[in-house]
């Protein structure tokens, strides 16, 4: 039993899915749960979500051992028989995700993930994005200005002179993409330019969003699960970061950009509020620019010359 992100849960490996969105659902998720594991327990829980509710998630499992890390938050190392030890040296989730693999003696391999989209889903996202007007060989830039935290906005205004400048100067299509509780926000950054994006905040489900992503050159966003959900499809990234660390939490891979007001000594602060975001309100729109042209320019060499 894993507790996994739904993108995910069209991994061909995934087999028992069990969702919730909330406390109730959760509670109806521990019921189930608990049903299913008595009929056919695990013999092992590896809990790398590190939270309270994951804690609870593997209590379900009657028997077997559960296995988390010694430094996690939210009481969630009571829960667990096995706790590991994280060394200084391991900083970015990712790798220190893969510890489990050396506490179990298996060799982790390389960290190659990838995300899931059916037939359906990219014929879908082919129709949405006809309607649109795209071409074949349009060069897209996925972009997400949207994040659950108020201190990681970067500023509507500016999201929209981006798109502008790539619409306008670098002859680029740009899609507004994100849940549909980000459609007003997209709207009124959309409202601000010149030019006209796509915009598909909440019209797309979460694998119709894997199979945007898969048809764009470049991702440029903010510290979020889209982020993140790019990076996995193999799509390089912008993101710009302020109140969290890049090293910790950043985007897993190589070919990707980060953007940073750097100087500040409160970069990586983690505070949800902050009077005067100064780490995001430093960045400037031609850094943004810079780096999300500088790598449609290697999706073009590595594509030949192409578009991408």
């Amino acid at each position: 039993v894993y507790l996994i992100n739904i993108p995910s849960t069209s991994d061909p490996q995934a087999g028992r899915l069990a969702y919730f969105r909330a406390l109730p659902a959760l509670t109806q998720t521990l019921c189930r749960l608990r049903r299913w594991l008595q009929r056919e327990p695990y013999d092992l829980v590896l809990d790398l979500h590190a939270s309270f509710r994951s804690g609870l998630l593997g209590l379900t499992n009657p028997g077997g051992t559960r296995v988390g890390f010694a430094d996690a938050k939210e009481l969630n190392p009571l829960f667990q028989h096995r706790r590991i030890e994280v060394p200084d040296s391991v900083v970015h989730a990712v790798d220190k995700n893969m510890l489990f693999c050396n506490h179990l003696r298996c060799p982790p391999g390389k960290s190659d993930f990838q995300l899931y989209s059916s037939e359906q889903d990219r014929d879908r996202v082919a129709a949405f994005l006809q309607g649109h007007r795209l071409r074949d060989d349009d060069v897209l830039v996925y972009v997400n200005p949207a994040a659950r935290w108020r201190t990681k906005f970067w500023g509507g205004g500016r999201w929209a002179e981006l798109a502008d400048r790539l619409i306008g100067e670098a002859g680029l299509r740009v899609v507004f993409a994100g849940s549909a509780q980000d459609r007003d926000y997209i709207a009124g950054v959309s409202e601000r330019m010149s030019r006209t994006p796509i915009v598909a905040a909440g019209e797309l489900s979460l694998t119709e969003t894997v199979a945007l992503l898969q048809r764009s050159a470049v991702y440029a966003g903010l510290d979020s699960g889209p982020m993140h959900m790019a990076a996995m499809a193999g799509v390089p990234v912008v993101a710009l970061f302020g109140p969290t660390n890049p090293e910790r939490v950043g985007p897993y891979g190589v070919e990707h950009r980060l953007v940073r007001n750097e100087g500040l000594v409160c970069l990586g602060c983690r505070k949800r509020h902050c009077g005067v975001p100064r780490c995001m309100e430093g960045i400037e729109v031609d850094q943004v620019y810079r780096a999300v042209l500088s790598l449609v320019d290697l999706r073009r060499s590595a594509a030949g010359g192409g578009k991408g």
